[in-house]
């Protein structure tokens, strides 16, 4: 079955990145002259998803504003013949048919993708992380949806994280199928002892669901946190059918993070025409001072 919806999870506080997020939602913090959401929109769209819903929250209506179209703008930017500012921004609008709900209480990563349940409908879909931008050659969303056509299993978007960070994350039991790809029998959500840790890989920003995930999460308590962890729900499906797990080979950029974000802005800047020759220069300079 083709895939063709997206669910992109947005209703986080944003608490880490503190004061930034105070007015402004932390998917709207800028990689280099984006905002972050939208380099998930654009791998959505380049993996062949043509609907997408974004849930979010209060003080978020500046999600909605920036994928909305700008007439006055776009009518000003051509009048002064600024062309590229102006293709910088008309298509933006019409990348996909992009729907938002809110997420009215923040239980969890878990309870936020419930909510997509009408959405979704009976259909398999692609979760992508809203604090999660990953970039690479290809999109990380195309991998993982290309080993469900393979597998026809829920697909789970990991990476390998260090020893000491795997108790912030999930870690997962995995068997190696062929190259980048493998079986997931089981995971936890935060392990909390070294007995718990099953492996270094974790679910790192993207999978791809089946539709009876609802009736999974409906049944899921609180777990790590406090929270309905989606991780949970996911593991009844590791450990009755099985899920397959894709090591995508974009780079992760932890958005809700002070390094995440210096990080991707430095590494999108260094590639970005109007930045990158500056850009290596300011480093090299500095480099030269630490």
């Amino acid at each position: 079955m083709k895939i063709t919806k997206a669910v992109i999870p947005a209703a986080g506080l944003g608490t880490r990145v503190l004061p930034a997020t105070k007015a402004m939602p932390k998917e709207m913090l800028p990689i280099v002259d984006k905002p972050s959401i939208q380099y998930i929109v654009e791998e959505a769209v380049n993996s062949g998803i043509t609907d997408i819903l974004i849930i979010t929250n209060r003080g978020k209506g500046i999600i909605e504003d920036h994928f909305d179209k700008t007439p006055l703008l776009e009518e000003a930017l051509s009048r002064s013949n600024k062309m590229d500012l102006l293709k910088s921004i008309e298509n933006i609008h019409n990348m996909a048919n992009i729907s938002y709900i809110r997420q009215i209480e923040t239980k969890g990563l878990g309870h936020a993708v419930s909510r997509a349940k009408t959405f979704v409908g009976d259909e398999p879909f692609v979760v992508m992380y809203g604090d999660d931008v990953i970039i690479g050659d290809v999109p990380a969303t195309k991998e993982l949806i290309d080993a469900y056509g393979e597998f026809g299993k829920g697909v789970l978007g990991v990476k390998k994280v260090d020893a000491k960070d795997i108790y912030k994350y999930s870690s997962l039991q995995v068997e190696n199928i062929h190259d980048n790809v493998y079986k997931c029998t089981d995971m936890i959500e935060k392990p909390q002892t070294d007995n718990e840790v099953m492996s270094l890989y974790s679910v790192q920003g993207r999978c791809i669901l089946p539709p009876e995930i609802f009736d999974i999460l409906e049944n899921t308590k609180p777990g790590a946190g406090g929270e309905i962890q989606l991780t949970d729900a996911m593991r009844e499906l590791a450990t009755t059918v099985g899920m397959t797990a894709v090591e995508y080979s974009g780079n992760r950029y932890d958005m809700g993070n002070k390094l995440g974000i210096l990080k991707a802005s430095i590494d999108v800047g260094l590639k970005h025409n109007e930045v990158k020759d500056g850009l290596k220069e300011y480093i090299k300079e500095l480099a030269k001072t630490l």
